[in-house]
């Protein structure tokens, strides 16, 4: 991942931290439930985001930090998003406290020019703000939907620690 730690200013070193952190919990959750083989579901105004895969279902409590869109190169931040409700923009909106907070100002401006990478960078922050359980990026057409996740509750039997053998065998 590179990612711009201009972002970041003098924060660059908790940036990543929080980018090394999110690839650990990432790293976590796919080798225990299959997250990045996980169809994804996100309810908005329910407040959940839902993975199912063939033998289990993840359900968690979802926050958006904001949307990508690939064509433009743009990041939207949740804490002023038309689509985002306001429960669930609090990991969005704790990003922004912090940039406040340290004077980061490109981190205050509702939308900016970026990379995927520094999207993926956004949300690690977030979710290392928030202490969230993980992250996820959900393709909608040409924009990405970048969220934290936390509260897991699994179902079923994880993919991932299926060998196929119903007898036991």
């Amino acid at each position: 991942m590179e990612i711009d730690l201009e972002w970041f200013g003098s924060q660059g070193a908790e940036a990543e931290r929080a980018v090394q952190a999110l690839q650990l919990k990432t790293a976590a959750h796919d080798g225990t439930w299959g997250l990045g083989q996980a169809d994804w579901n996100a309810d908005l105004r329910a407040g959940t985001l839902t993975f199912t895969g063939e033998r289990m279902q993840a359900v968690t409590r979802v926050q958006v930090v904001g949307t990508y869109d690939t064509d433009s190169g743009t990041f939207l931040w949740g804490w002023d998003h038309p689509s985002v409700p306001e429960s669930v923009a609090q990991a969005a909106r704790a990003v922004l406290a912090f940039a406040q907070e340290h004077g980061l100002q490109g981190l205050q401006k509702r939308k900016v020019a970026c990379t995927e990478d520094d999207a993926w960078a956004f949300t690690a922050l977030a979710a290392q703000l928030t202490d969230a359980q993980g992250a996820y990026r959900g393709p909608a057409g040409p924009t990405l939907v970048f969220m934290t996740f936390s509260d897991v509750q699994l179902s079923g039997i994880p993919d991932t620690q299926w060998s196929g053998k119903e007898d036991g065998q």
